[in-house]
């Protein structure tokens, strides 16, 4: 019998390929393609994608395809407009950046957006192979994209270790996932959670979950899987540095959250320690080696890794009850909008600066608000928000985290939340010690006359950032009500 398709449930990843096409044969026949066509084409096209992620919002009905291995539902909505809106993002802070550089431009924004088409096919994806594939559509641009600046050590250094590292944790993955189709007899997760509701799993099914969720460890930046993480994201072009800091993060937790909603679920006791580990390891060691960087990249990818942890919290805890299962899944995705925002905002403050300073140390930041206030306040807004101080973004962000431990309510949840607790204490230091620097620290001299010129669409990039931070910090219903119908299962 022939599959069906439906198109409609098929257009946001039928207007990306068709973006990517357009793309590269605008990159190869249009004249002064190096200037703006192409980023333009691309912008466009992502937008575009947008229109049919509402059209299915609006629509409302969940649509399975392919035997149930892709289905489109609010849960599937709610990332692919991430990620589309993510990627616009980015687009907007890559633009001057790629284009004052000695880069490759039109091939920057194809290899991007087939990055973006994995991740919008990983929203839809429950079954093993479709998961696999749209990870490695995520990751392999993603390795191109690390070392683009081709030139420069550094670039080169970020994308082996990357490459490395990603290819070892892909074949960790790829082998616990023939495991569990071994033990299982299936590649559905449906069929492989009634398999697991069965009870008596066998250990090597529980190897073979082990296995699973450290392959992914790896695409969250979880602890110990981190190790390409600082030299990477200080290695890689900026904008490149933060599409991987929060949409290939951002894919991984979409995958890792279907196999363990709808595949693993029913044998808490298999994959929730794992889980629990990964969550007090990234938060721990994330923040505590954030304390000691003087590069503000750096210290941003330390960051990335305690923010994972954060957001592992509610999966740790989440077989302990339904209603904990209800709030993790809840929890993971709005800390996922909202840890979105505020750091592509922190990243475009960054490229914003590194125009002037030519450096990234944070010492470079000291008397920001002598000579450019509004860029000051703003990366203040969004260090505060990382560190969850009201009333912006972020305390919502790790309301719902705490909410789902409290759900939880067993001792191991409660000891996760008490080291969450610490770790958020820890975090406000370092994030407050860039604050300290732009407000209290004296501009070096013959600086203060000289602001920080933004292009435009770097610009735009830091408006509509501020503005998600700063009115869902006031109004977190925005996000909450997404997260409340964007429940896998729920």
């Amino acid at each position: 019998m022939n599959p069906h398709i439906d198109f409609h449930a098929l257009a946001p990843e039928i207007v990306l390929a068709a973006t990517l096409v357009v793309v590269l044969v605008a990159d190869l026949l249009l004249p002064d393609r190096e200037r703006w066509q192409t980023s333009r084409l691309a912008t466009i096209g992502v937008l575009a994608a947008f229109v049919p992620v509402i059209t299915l919002a609006v629509d409302g009905a969940d649509r399975s395809m392919f035997g149930g291995a892709y289905v489109v539902d609010n849960y599937a909505l709610a990332f692919k407009g991430f990620f589309i809106l993510v990627a616009y993002v980015v687009l907007l802070m890559s633009v001057d950046y790629i284009s004052e550089g000695d880069y490759y431009q039109g091939e920057f924004y194809f290899v991007l957006l087939t990055s973006v088409l994995g991740m919008s096919v990983m929203g839809s994806a429950r079954d093993l192979v479709s998961i696999f594939i749209a990870l490695e559509t995520i990751t392999m641009p993603t390795f191109v994209l690390a070392g683009w600046r081709k030139h420069d050590t550094k670039s080169n250094e970020a994308a082996i270790k990357y490459l490395i590292i990603g290819v070892l944790s892909s074949a960790l993955m790829l082998y616990g996932m023939s495991l569990v189709y071994g033990m299982s007899g299936s590649t559905l997760l449906t069929d492989i959670g009634a398999f697991v509701a069965k009870g008596g799993t066998p250990p090597l099914m529980i190897v073979a979950m082990f296995l699973t969720i450290a392959g992914f460890a790896f695409k969250v930046s979880a602890v110990p899987f981190h190790f390409w993480v600082p030299d990477t994201y200080e290695g890689a072009p900026t904008p490149v540095t933060a599409f991987l800091s929060v949409a290939s993060k951002a894919g991984g937790f979409a995958a890792l959250v279907s196999i363990v909603f709808v595949g693993f679920y029913p044998d808490k006791g298999a994959w929730q320690p794992t889980l629990w580990v990964l969550a007090a390891a990234s938060m721990t060691l994330g923040n505590l080696t954030a304390l000691r960087q003087t590069n503000i990249v750096r210290m941003l990818a330390y960051s990335s890794i305690a923010q994972g942890g954060f957001i592992l919290v509610p999966l740790a805890v989440a077989g302990e009850s339904a209603s904990a299962a209800n709030s993790a899944r809840e929890a993971v995705i709005i800390y996922l909008l909202i840890y979105g925002a505020m750091n592509l905002g922190a990243f475009a403050v960054v490229m914003a600066l590194a125009r002037r300073t030519r450096s990234g140390e944070i010492s470079s930041y000291a008397g920001l608000m002598q000579y450019s206030p509004g860029l000051a306040l703003v990366m203040s807004a969004f260090m505060f928000s990382l560190a969850g101080v009201p009333p912006l973004a972020g305390w919502f962000a790790k309301f719902v985290m705490f909410r789902a431990v409290i759900d939880a309510a067993t001792p191991a949840a409660v000891t996760l939340g008490v080291i969450a607790a610490v770790n958020s204490v820890i975090a406000f230091f370092y994030y407050v010690g860039v604050v300290r620097q732009m407000w209290l620290q004296p501009a070096p001299e013959g600086t203060e006359d000289r602001p920080v010129r933004i292009p435009m669409a770097l610009s735009s990039a830091l408006a509509i950032t501020t503005v998600v931070v700063v009115v869902v910090g006031v109004y977190p219903q925005v996000f909450a009500k997404i997260g409340e119908l964007a429940r896998l299962g729920g």
